[in-house]
């Protein structure tokens, strides 16, 4: 479901075909996201472009929890699925999950990890907010500045997509709810999942 009209499969031309068949290519069938942007193809391959930028600079681990904490904040329901989903697919146990969704401070990750959830939270939140001190955390715990402006990007970044799919009225793919029924309920955090 959105707001705005989008463009069905069977109506699909030039550059929106093509994001479709792309979706299928990856994932196996058209996400509730790929169709919000159906009318604005150029918009979503640039966000593709950048997102998986970003994302090529990171260890994947902290890449998804940095994104997780912002979409939380957020209350991206469809953000926090999807990237819950790839921490529960290649990092952590479900019951891991449900506890980093709700409370990440007491989840048993390691405090780097704690301490990059809480710089993604925070901007995510208020990126005027950040101080020196925030940095200087990340630091105390290896980070390079590299790594945390990473992190800064992963949560700006998250914060342009998470919001454009809301405002548009996009709803998570039904196709989560097969998680966990507790699991599903700490990522929705915001719009419900896709009945359909």
């Amino acid at each position: 479901m959105t707001f705005t009209h989008t463009i069905s499969e069977a109506e699909a031309t030039g550059a929106v075909a093509d994001l479709y068949e792309a979706e299928r290519a990856q994932v196996g069938h058209v996400r509730n996201l790929a169709k919000a942007f159906s009318i604005a193809p150029d918009v979503y391959s640039a966000w593709v472009q950048l997102n998986t930028t970003i994302k090529s600079r990171m260890d994947l681990r902290r890449y998804e929890l940095a994104t997780l904490a912002a979409a939380r904040r957020l209350r991206s329901t469809y953000c926090a699925h999807a990237h819950g989903s790839v921490l529960l697919d290649q990092f952590l146990d479900a019951e891991t999950l449900r506890v980093v969704a709700t409370d990440h401070h007491n989840a048993g990750l390691d405090p780097a990890e704690v301490a990059v959830m809480d710089y993604a939270d925070k901007i995510a939140a208020d990126a005027t907010a950040v101080t020196a001190e925030d940095v200087e955390r990340l630091r105390s715990h290896g980070l390079s500045d590299k790594e945390i402006a990473d992190v800064a990007m992963t949560a700006a970044a998250r914060c342009f997509f998470s919001k454009a799919l809301d405002a548009l009225g996009v709803e998570a793919d039904a196709s989560f709810a097969q998680l966990d029924p507790g699991l599903s309920a700490a990522l929705t955090v915001g719009r419900p999942i896709s009945a359909a």
